[in-house]
């Protein structure tokens, strides 16, 4: 069926003799198929140019936008089988198009989902995209075509790791995300997802922000310490913020916006069970204090301020909807007193904000376009959109993730706070801990770590990952870059006579012989010494000495065969025992610090903690260990990869390495 271009008889020349132009130009360029012309008496451009325009609304996926241009479309297509005229427009085209590629739209007029806020019926926009559908298949056709691209590119997508094609707001301009940490402990591997996704969304286009806030609004449990630390651990991955803020600064502002929601009749002072749980909101019940009058609430909120012993009874809650079946709207906590001095601000405050009160308000105050946090937060959405609808402040749309959640493995703040506290582990940047300092002293690389987490992408499904595929994907990291070295563990050497040599002698090695650049090491050898024969040829065994019970090999003594083939024989590490040759060190690993892969609730953590988690041997290395800095990775051959923790200090002192997992369970 060959295409119609309806054109108005009324239209303005100098705007519709371009397209026809162009038209009649592709048509004898064969690039596209004859196009029929037909002049409409009395339609005009404009009319044309109105549902153009209007069809812009129907791009929305919020729900609530889409019900005034839905229902206006309904009302104005009853009786009518085309939006303007009787034949097909570019005005049906165009709201169409839209509809079609919107998936919010397009699923409510196929009836997969119902759009319950929309007051009207929709049966006459289905009933018309039907048929527009029907009676023209070129539709369908461009359709598919857009499709078919759409699902290789997807899928295209899906190989290279998470998608991260989610519905961000069109602000028109850059995109600015913030991460919020509390300054009251160290970051650990969930926070890293947060940090990540934040980064990564800011600076996808050019121009974009990513502010580091701290959340400061707890003076009991924060210091500067942990501020400095989080900021150091940012660093560690790579994330630089553009600003760092405080909640802190803007306590003058937020305690205004409180006194707003006071004499709007939206807060209350309220002195029911203060720190020992609201019983009457966990029953839906209203507060006793609910009906308090701005005036009184305005009192007793002065009395918090100044910190008397009667403002800290009280605290200040906002007037939401005690009986919601949301819980975080049953009128919430707003304020609390504390008399403890703040880190940054000393003893001019004495009531603090919540972070729930803060969020929504610093958000649109600092101009975050979108709040990208975790979906244990999901509940606490709506209570977001309440305080900015209530305060009239700008709306900032929200982005639900997933948290990151891995087995055998505790993220609780409170919980690590514990096992730290009572000396389970060295302190927070154990290797043990999963912390960021904690992992990466372990032996994780930080491009390792980035691509792990964002392949998991922004995703919104729970998923519990296992430690095994982040350190195999740092296996491919660390194994090209890390030098090959000798290390035999104490108990375990057998000391060799070796015969067949003409005197000492020492050769030089690559470090790892599929990376040359990374240099070369001293193997040496000597004469008739007692040694404990990789990198130097094949021996024959000519004696073999056993312990007293004749299980355990304790000496043996060999004669030098190196025109032999080692294809097929028994491959044995060795040392020259020669004091410079033998450098004392510790081999450590570690093992999970809790048994169980996930803890619920009801779980009391000292339960399942894992008895023993550190793991220590004693082993002599080669010679070039001495030439090692603190941090380097390498790989002791035949046993695995290590980090050095404590260097060679010449003072007699152990070496320490830790072992690095490869991802191998």
């Amino acid at each position: 069926m060959a295409a119609t271009f309806e054109i108005a008889t009324k239209a303005d020349q100098a705007l519709l003799l371009p397209v026809l132009l162009i038209a009649s130009f592709l048509e004898q360029s064969v690039i596209i198929p004859p196009v029929n012309r037909d002049f409409i008496e009395g339609m005009t451009l404009p009319a044309v140019a109105e549902w153009v325009k209007r069809s812009e609304s129907l791009t929305s996926t919020e729900f609530l936008a889409l019900q005034k241009p839905m229902d206006e479309l309904d009302a104005h297509l009853t009786l009518r089988s085309h939006i303007l005229g009787y034949s097909l427009s570019v005005a049906d085209l165009a709201v169409w198009g839209a509809i079609r590629g919107n998936r919010v739209t397009h699923a409510s007029v196929c009836g997969s989902i119902n759009l319950y806020f929309i007051k009207k019926t929709t049966d006459n926009v289905s009933r018309w995209f039907n048929y527009i559908e029907e009676t023209n298949p070129t539709i369908s056709e461009i359709v598919g075509e857009i499709t078919i691209h759409a699902a290789k590119r997807r899928a295209a997508a899906s190989a290279a790791g998470a998608s991260y094609e989610i519905d961000l707001p069109d602000t028109g301009g850059p995109i600015v995300t913030r991460f919020p940490p509390e300054p009251s402990g160290y970051l650990h591997i969930g926070h890293a997802k947060a940090a990540l996704l934040n980064d990564y969304f800011a600076h996808k286009h050019v121009g974009g922000t990513l502010l580091c806030r701290f959340d400061d609004t707890n003076p009991s449990k924060e210091s500067m310490e942990f501020e400095d630390a989080i900021l150091y651990d940012l660093k560690l991955m790579e994330i630089v913020p553009k600003k760092t803020t405080h909640s802190s600064d803007y306590f003058q502002e937020i305690y205004e916006f409180a006194l707003k929601l006071i004499k709007d009749g939206k807060a209350f002072a309220d002195d029911s069970e203060l720190g020992k749980g609201d019983e009457s909101r966990k029953n839906r019940m209203p507060s006793k204090r609910r009906d308090l009058g701005i005036d009184e609430t305005l009192e007793h909120f002065a009395e918090m301020k100044a910190g008397s012993e009667e403002g800290r009874r009280w605290c200040l809650r906002a007037r939401i909807a005690y009986d919601s079946q949301n819980g975080t709207l049953r009128d919430p906590v707003i304020y609390r007193c504390n008399l403890i001095p703040h880190h940054r601000t000393g003893t001019q405050w004495a009531i603090y904000p919540t972070y729930d009160f803060c969020a929504p308000i610093l958000d649109a105050l600092e101009g975050v376009t979108v709040a990208l946090r975790t979906n244990e937060y999901r509940d606490r959405n709506s209570q977001y959109e309440w305080m900015q609808d209530a305060l009239g402040l700008r709306k900032v749309p929200i982005w639900d993730f997933s948290r990151f959640n891995l087995i055998r493995t505790v993220l609780s703040k409170r919980k690590l706070t514990k096992i730290v506290d009572e000396g389970k582990v060295w302190g927070w940047d154990d290797p043990r801990m999963p912390t960021i300092r904690g992992i990466l002293r372990r032996g994780m690389t930080v491009p390792a770590l980035r691509k792990f987490i964002l392949k998991q992408g922004p995703s919104k499904n729970i998923l519990n990952l296992e430690w095994g595929a982040l350190w195999a994907m740092n296996k491919k990291y660390i194994d090209p870059e890390a030098s090959r070295h000798t290390a035999i563990l104490q108990e375990q050497a057998v000391h060799c006579r070796v015969s067949g040599i003409d005197g000492p002698d020492m050769a030089i090695k690559p470090k790892y012989v599929k990376n040359p650049a990374l240099g070369s090491k001293k193997v040496t050898f000597q004469k008739d010494e007692e040694i404990t024969l990789m990198n130097w040829g094949n021996a024959y065994v000519r004696g073999i000495t056993k312990d007293a019970e004749g299980k355990v090999i304790t000496a043996m003594e060999l004669e030098l065969h190196l025109a032999g083939d080692f294809k097929n024989t028994k491959k044995v590490t060795w040392l020259a025992a020669a004091s410079a040759n033998l450098v004392p060190v510790d081999i450590v690993s570690f093992d999970y610090l809790i048994t169980k892969d996930k803890l619920e609730k009801e779980d009391t953590l000292e339960n399942f903690l894992t008895p023993v988690t550190k793991f220590r041997d004693r082993a002599f290395a080669d010679c070039n260990m001495i030439e090692l800095p603190q941090g380097a990775i390498i790989q002791f051959e035949r046993k695995g990869y290590y980090k050095l923790d404590i260097p060679y200090k010449g003072d007699g002192s152990r070496m320490v390495f830790f072992n690095i997992p490869s991802g191998k369970s």
